[in-house]
């Protein structure tokens, strides 16, 4: 390959790199982005990681299969993915599923940052601050995983809907649990630090 050639190449790379600053990269594995709709989120909750230096952003992530999740009665907006069927065998076998996780599971903050949660799945999921992490509020997911104490504060979460965000300011130092209300073993630590 001549010089000429690879400057041409480092040139569309670099290009490429460029062009792709800021956007949602997609996840490998069955997970994917939604289809936006519904998302009423900011340029700046849109992003995936550490958003900014004031700003810190939790992804979360599933690979729901919405013909057979329709069919049960849960809602999914994603393209293809784990059948239900698999879903339930996976969760019987192993108590969790990789493809349902948060991303990433441990934050370093500090007070005063905004911690944001964007829901990049294709299903409802909860961002709730917990004491302790336990089960969730669905008594037959609870069941699968071998989570049936629920976590107290799964009574009042919220959900966050596909392409949908929460956001909250750190306000005192310390390690706080977040938990998936309805998938429990999707979970993060965020550890928060004095400015």
């Amino acid at each position: 390959m001549t010089i000429r050639s690879c400057t041409f190449v480092l040139v569309v790379v670099a290009a490429l790199a460029v062009a792709c600053d800021g956007k949602n990269p997609q996840p490998v594995g069955p997970s994917a982005s939604p289809s936006g709709e519904g998302a009423a989120s900011s340029s700046a909750q849109a992003r995936v990681g550490t958003t900014s230096a004031a700003e810190h952003a939790v992804s979360l992530f599933d690979a729901c299969d919405p013909e057979t999740f329709i069919a049960v009665g849960v809602p999914c907006t994603r393209n293809g993915g784990v059948r239900f069927d698999k879903f339930v065998e996976q969760l019987t076998q192993h108590h969790s599923i990789g493809s349902w996780h948060f991303a990433p599971s441990q934050v370093n903050m500090q007070v005063g940052q905004m911690l944001t949660a964007n829901n990049r799945g294709g299903e409802a999921h909860t961002f709730t601050e917990v004491a302790n992490f336990g089960g969730g509020r669905i008594a037959f997911i609870n069941n699968l995983v071998g989570l049936t104490t629920p976590a107290p504060e799964c009574a009042q979460s919220v959900d966050i809907p596909p392409g949908g965000s929460f956001s909250e300011t750190t306000d005192e130092a310390g390690v706080e649990k977040y938990q998936c209300c309805i998938h429990p073993w999707m979970r993060a630590e965020v550890r928060i630090t004095e400015k």
